[in-house]
C-alpha cells in the first residue's frame, strides 16, 4: 500500500481543500496588512474597542489582556478573558477594531448562552485528543488488516470524525461573532460607515480560514471512509 501522501485518491480529495486553505491564509494576511495601516477615525486601540463593546453589553467582568503571537487573538470562556495579539491590542487601525470586536462577540455569545459556542466548548477536550489519536488508530488499523480486519481502522475514523464535526460547529460560532462585531462597531459609532469596508474584508477573510479548515477536516474524513470502503470491496 502506498503512503497516504502518494495515494492519488488522497491528492484528488485533499488538494482542493489545501488550495483553499492557502488562499484563505493569504487573504487574511493581505487584508490585515492593508487595513492595519488604516487608522480609524475614533483612534481607539484594539484593547479599547474590545473593552467598549464589552462594557456596552454589561460584561465588565471580562478582562482584556495582551497575548504573544501574530493574530493569536481569542476569547477564553473558561477564565472569561479576551486575549489580543500585540498587532491588535495596541493598534488604532480598522483591522484591529474588527478583530477586537469579533473576539468581544464571542464573549457576548458566552454570556448569552449561545448554543453553538457551548457545544464547541464541550467538544474541545475530545477533539484535542481525537485529532491526533484518530489518524494513529486508523493507520495502525490499516497495518493490522490481515489480523483484525477493518474494525480498528473504522474506530480511528469514528474518533477523527469528532474533529470534522468540531470544524463544522465552529462555522456558525465564527460567523455569528463577526455579525455581532460589525453591528457593535456600527451602532456604537466606533467605526464610521466609510471605514466598514476594511472591517468587512478582514473579518470575511478570517471567516474563510474556518471554512477551509472545515473542508480540510471533512475531506480527510471522506478519504478515510473511501479508502476503507474500497478495501472492503476488494476483500
Amino acid at each position: 500500500m502506498l503512503p497516504i501522501w502518494f495515494d492519488p485518491l488522497y491528492i484528488v480529495i485533499s488538494l482542493p481543500a489545501l488550495i483553499l486553505g492557502f488562499w484563505a491564509q493569504w487573504k487574511v494576511s493581505s487584508a490585515f496588512k492593508r487595513y492595519s495601516q488604516e487608522r480609524s477615525r475614533s483612534g481607539l486601540t484594539g484593547a479599547e474597542v474590545a473593552q467598549r463593546v464589552l462594557n456596552f453589553n454589561g460584561l465588565h467582568q471580562v478582562r482584556v489582556e495582551p497575548v504573544q503571537g501574530f493574530l493569536s487573538d481569542h476569547y477564553d470562556p473558561r477564565s472569561k478573558v479576551l486575549r489580543l495579539s500585540p498587532d491588535v491590542f495596541n493598534s488604532p487601525s480598522t483591522a484591529a477594531a474588527g478583530i477586537a470586536a469579533h473576539e468581544a462577540g464571542h464573549a457576548i455569545q458566552d454570556a448569552q448562552g449561545y448554543a453553538a459556542l457551548r457545544l464547541r466548548s464541550l467538544m474541545v477536550p475530545a477533539v484535542s485528543i481525537g485529532s491526533w489519536i484518530g489518524p494513529v488508530v486508523f493507520m495502525v488499523g490499516l497495518f493490522m488488516l490481515p489480523m483484525v480486519g477493518t474494525s480498528l481502522a473504522w474506530l480511528g475514523v469514528l474518533i477523527f470524525a469528532a474533529t470534522a464535526v468540531f470544524a463544522i460547529v465552529t462555522l456558525p460560532v465564527e460567523f455569528d461573532a463577526s455579525r455581532r462585531a460589525k453591528q457593535a462597531l456600527a451602532t456604537q459609532s466606533i467605526v464610521l460607515p466609510q471605514e466598514m469596508g476594511g472591517v468587512n474584508k478582514v473579518l470575511d477573510a478570517a471567516a474563510l480560514t474556518y471554512v477551509a479548515g472545515a473542508v480540510q477536516a471533512v475531506s480527510t474524513l471522506l478519504y478515510y471512509v473511501f479508502l476503507l470502503t474500497g478495501l472492503r470491496q476488494d476483500e
